[in-house]
């Protein structure tokens, strides 16, 4: 499995967290239990092939991360949303950015761009290209004021 591939469980975990709040741990061992996951595999093809170690461990560590930051995480969101009130944000496109963030604030190996990049990529995948546009935005503002590069 690909970190890309890893990113998008990740963010499919952090949508989940806000349908159906709960202990994230939780919520990860029902997903990572091998027998649920392969039962996932004939809906999503992200879920074809069980994560090594290595993902799994980023998948749980990001997953973990976005639910310990949620707050944090959100209120940057609002920050950087030009004129929009979080509320209007798609639950699946605030999902996208709080892993983006999450990265960027808190994994150092992961470069900033990439985790803006397959932002982006996620968008265009579970969104249209206005909402990619938005993502691209918002994360290019976070990055230069947050981080500043």
């Amino acid at each position: 499995m690909k970190r890309t591939t890893a990113r998008e469980i990740a963010m499919h975990l952090s949508y989940a967290s806000v349908m159906n709040p709960g202990p994230a741990e939780e919520q990860l061992d029902l997903l990572l239990d091998p027998e649920h996951f392969a039962s996932l595999g004939g809906e999503d093809e992200a879920y074809a092939e069980y994560p090594d170690p290595r993902q799994e461990d980023y998948i749980r560590r990001v997953a973990s991360g976005v639910a310990e930051h949620g707050p944090e995480l959100d209120a940057y969101i609002e920050k950087y949303a030009k004129n929009w009130k979080f509320e209007r944000i798609s639950r699946v496109c605030a999902a996208i950015l709080r892993i983006a963030m999450y990265e960027i604030l808190y994994l150092p190996e992961v470069p900033y761009k990439a985790a803006a990049n397959e932002a982006v990529n996620l968008a265009k995948l579970y969104e249209d290209s206005a909402t990619a546009s938005f993502v691209n935005g918002i994360l290019a503002s976070f990055i230069r004021e947050e981080k500043m590069e």
